[in-house]
């Protein structure tokens, strides 16, 4: 199974990051407790679910439809309020077939259903691990603040 492998450019502060394929080895960087960030991101080619390794050990594995679900762009969410599960999300797992870094605090994830514009923070990313083992009806229900 191919994996989708993007490495970030180097970056001069600490909080580097790595997309590696399974297996290699990924970049330390210092743990800062109150706003862990990504050190590793795994994302085979036809997996449902999105990895990420936090640089404080935690392990987030993201169901696509998770995520797709709560997509956090203005088309999806508006332009203010919390951002909620999507009216328009389906219930099945998409494929994702792009990740792109944005900036230094986030992920632009590429839907197969050509929905690209979503922009996940790392922040967000973080609070969103709270729903990983929820029920999905359960996950509906729930919001978070921008």
């Amino acid at each position: 199974m191919n994996t989708i492998v993007h490495s970030f450019p180097e970056r001069e502060s600490r909080d580097a990051i790595s997309i590696v394929d399974v297996g290699e080895e990924s970049q330390s960087c210092m743990t800062n407790p109150t706003n862990p960030s990504p050190i590793e991101l795994r994302a085979p080619r036809g997996a449902l679910v999105l990895e990420i390794v936090w640089d404080d050990g935690l392990v987030s594995t993201y169901p696509h439809r998770l995520l797709r679900g709560f997509c956090p762009c203005a088309y999806c969410q508006g332009h203010q309020g919390p951002i909620r599960w999507a009216d328009a999300a389906t219930d099945q797992d998409l494929p994702i077939l792009d990740i792109d870094e944005v900036g230094n605090y986030a992920l632009r994830l590429g839907w197969s259903d050509s929905h690209t514009t979503g922009i996940y923070t790392f922040r967000f990313l973080r609070q969103l691990h709270a729903l990983t083992e929820v029920p999905l009806e359960e996950a509906k229900k729930k919001e978070f603040s921008r």
